[in-house]
């Protein structure tokens, strides 16, 4: 009803008829502003179809999405024509002063679709982030095509929501019945859950990739798949575990992976009926022969303590790559070369006390 004057709306037809002559009547009495609004217009909508197209260039560029800067081209990428046409329209209507009923058509269209344009940008930059985050991660690939999903029925419930609500639709209902039914369905699904977000931490996080090497509890091998719900490691024994990636998680783990040097400290008793003058020269003696060995870096050689049965020397090195297995071969080379110095020199090791290599 018409409650200004109490007398029924007018029909559809009639009132789409009206606001085709208001429109055509300030078309042509205001054709002035309305072409230089539709020269703004135009503008703008040539430069979205420009980020547009940077976007597609800057995606294009890298097509792994190894940079930041691809994220955001696939954001600009993304930028619909119908939402240039509408901002373009909107421009047009404002600065133009379009006929109410045609400003308020306009207006009303403009808002949905900025929404809908505004949850596509929303959520590629989402799940480019996560992408950008999870290179070099092909085995969790399923994860992440369920967390586009969960991005996606998310951004468009929000856009549904928003839309519906400026249309006058009262969402409170529609929210709260949401919020319930997501609830629900948190409690029946809580351990598919409870391993998304595990799969998501591992890939946002990075506490591990394939190959390095771990180690958790007693178990020390390398990692060979990560997957939705398990990850699966080969041990130095070669056996194949597979732990739950929430409970993997939830253990203290070491990762060996980047490790560019490992310590290595040798504890030598040595017999108190040793020379002071020989004891005294082991340090220089000891570089010039332990600083020989192939991948390795001499520490320092000195006599630290008087223990109850021998003079405690501590001899350090470090071997410079980080693979266990180098530094266990510089470890015994560093070992059989001293040694032989203390040989030739004729320096004695104490057998009432035992060396503590670490």
């Amino acid at each position: 009803m018409n409650t200004a004057v109490g007398l029924p709306d007018p029909p559809l037809v009639e009132r789409v008829q009206q606001l085709w002559h208001d429109s055509f009547y300030w078309i042509f009495n205001h054709s002035t502003q309305v072409a230089i609004a539709a020269i703004l217009g135009a503008m703008i909508v040539g430069l979205l179809l420009g980020a547009k197209s940077l976007g597609g260039k800057i995606c294009a560029s890298d097509p792994e999405r190894n940079h930041w800067r691809s994220v955001f081209g696939m954001v600009l990428a993304k930028t619909k024509l119908w939402f240039m046409i509408a901002v373009a329209a909107e421009i047009v209507a404002n600065y133009a002063h379009a006929p109410d009923d045609l400003a308020r058509t306009i207006h009303f269209v403009f808002v949905i679709i900025a929404t809908l344009q505004a949850a596509i940008f929303a959520r590629e930059l989402i799940i480019g982030s996560i992408e950008y985050r999870a290179t070099g991660r092909e085995s969790l690939g399923s994860a992440l095509n369920i967390i586009r999903l969960l991005v996606t029925v998310t951004l468009f419930a929000v856009a549904i929501i928003l839309i519906l609500s400026n249309l006058g639709v009262n969402v409170t209902g529609l929210v709260a019945g949401l919020g319930v039914g997501g609830i629900s369905i948190g409690l029946a699904a809580q351990g598919i859950f409870k391993d998304l977000f595990a799969a998501l931490s591992i890939l946002l996080d990075r506490p591990f990739s394939v190959g390095d090497l771990i180690k958790f509890g007693d178990v020390t091998g390398r990692i060979q798949t990560i997957g939705l719900k398990t990850t699966r490691i080969r041990s130095l024994d070669g056996e194949e575990v597979i732990m739950s990636n929430d409970k993997l998680l939830e253990q203290q783990l070491r990762n060996f992976h980047g490790i560019e040097s490992r310590r290595i400290l040798l504890t030598i008793p040595l017999h108190y009926g040793n020379s002071a003058a020989k004891l005294g020269s082991l340090s220089e003696g000891l570089e010039n022969v332990v600083g020989k060995i192939p991948d390795s870096r001499f520490g320092h050689a000195i006599l630290t303590s008087f223990d109850a049965n021998a003079v405690m020397l501590e001899l350090m090195l470090n071997s410079t790559k980080g693979d266990a297995e180098i530094r266990d071969r510089v470890r015994h080379q560093a070992i059989t070369a001293t040694l032989g110095y203390l040989d030739a020199q004729g320096i004695g090791i104490s057998y009432q006390a035992s060396a503590k290599p670490s």
